[in-house]
């Protein structure tokens, strides 16, 4: 089966795609740009966890935000009337998008805008062509950052390299590593620092919450914790209804019992 990277390969990218055209009369819009190109979205579950997981961490970071598009997997289109030319990254994030609304693909010219951050997750039959044929699109692209990730642990060391738009060229961005062993670089456009841990596990932490983004999995722990730690309260909530109401029966009962006793006294009084 012949690679999506091998077929861009193939078509290659315009000698010099522009950034961003504006829509224009020579626009041919009886053009169909399809929506998938019938590759798999990844290799194994080692590339399908992170972008996946990374894509969820990004929508619900900016949950709301309808001027941001995030997507995985989207066809973009980049060359105006030409439908063979694409290019799919793992991970894209558009800023001051049109919408946050889904699309079925992106048409660079239509939209206004490229995508400003990017991450390819690397696999042994895609690594180069991250590192080299699509580096080169995205520059021309005008994506502002570019990262890519080894999950693998094979196919480049360090495992991360983050990389920003600088003159048309991509100057390669600081990394860290702390005491823990883990890899991480920062990511202007998003304002978050883009993490390796400690057995080439791919996370987003947000610096200005002093809190890591959650991944679906954790999302949904947390959903169900936040549900079982409701159902407890109910309970307690309950219990303690319960108990007020018997308390409040025995009170009844003992200014009965009160009244009662009253009643015999002022009998034996009057008898006197």
């Amino acid at each position: 089966m012949v690679s999506r990277e091998a077929q861009a390969a193939v078509i290659g990218p315009p000698a010099a795609a522009p950034a961003v055209q504006g829509r224009a009369a020579e626009d041919d819009l009886s053009i169909e740009y399809p929506s998938s190109d019938g590759m798999p979205m990844a290799e194994s579950k080692r590339q399908y966890t992170p972008m996946t997981d990374t894509v969820a961490a990004l929508e619900n970071h900016y949950l709301g935000r309808n001027d941001i598009f995030i997507a995985g997997n989207l066809l973009v289109y980049y060359r105006m009337n030409h439908n063979r030319v694409r290019v799919a990254p793992d991970v894209l994030v558009v800023f001051e998008a049109a919408g946050s609304h889904p699309r079925d693909s992106w048409l660079v010219w239509r939209e206004g805008r490229a995508p400003g951050f990017v991450v390819e997750i690397a696999s042994p039959s895609t690594w180069a062509w991250d590192a080299e044929g699509k580096r080169r699109i995205y520059a021309n692209m005008g994506v502002e950052e570019y990262w890519r990730f080894d999950p693998t642990g094979v196919c480049f060391t360090p495992p991360l390299v983050g990389e920003r738009l600088s003159a048309g060229r991509y100057q390669e961005l600081p990394l860290h590593r702390d005491g823990a062993g883990m890899l991480w670089g920062r990511s202007e456009a998003l304002g978050l620092d883009i993490c390796v841990l400690p057995g080439l596990e791919l996370r987003l932490y947000d610096p200005a919450a002093g809190r890591w983004l959650l991944t679906p999995q954790e999302s949904e722990a947390g959903r169900v914790s936040a549900e079982a730690a409701l159902r407890v309260s109910e309970t307690l909530l309950q219990a303690s209804e319960a108990a007020r109401r018997a308390s409040e029966a025995a009170r009844r009962d003992l200014e009965a019992e009160n009244e009662m006793l009253l009643a015999r006294l002022r009998l034996l009084e009057s008898g006197r």
